[in-house]
């Protein structure tokens, strides 16, 4: 019987950063796949979601209602979900909370923290 892996998915269209997050997760020997808001139900129908990285002020515009999306979708939903953004946009940053975002950080304390994080996540302790 084998277990399905645990995904961590991420909602990035900085390809800069993008790439900073998973070479991390390659150095710590975890897969990061990145997706955009619209293909992220059906990839959680194909894999576990562990845990949803976005990015708040993805070009889509729509980082809140892909959370509110994440939180009803019964596949995702349960996953931990961590948003970052600019450090100064406190108002987008509670309505990211209210939406159903686990953890909301400045994009320069994710970066700070990003091992750590990515450590907890695949192990499925809350950051």
């Amino acid at each position: 019987m084998s277990v399905m892996a645990q995904t961590i998915l991420a909602v990035v269209d900085d390809l800069l950063f993008l790439s900073k997050i998973q070479q991390t997760a390659k150095l710590l020997g975890i897969t990061v796949e990145a997706t955009a808001p619209g293909k992220l139900a059906e990839r959680a129908e194909q894999v576990s979601v562990r845990a949803v990285i976005v990015d708040l002020n993805h070009r889509s515009g729509s980082a809140l209602d892909l959370l509110r999306a994440i939180k009803a979708d019964a596949k995702i939903g349960p996953a931990q979900v961590i948003g970052f953004l600019s450090h100064v946009q406190t108002d987008l940053a509670a309505a990211a909370r209210g939406a159903g975002c686990d953890v909301v950080l400045a994009r320069s304390a994710f970066s700070q923290r990003l091992p750590e994080l990515l450590r907890e996540l695949a192990d499925g302790a809350e950051p």
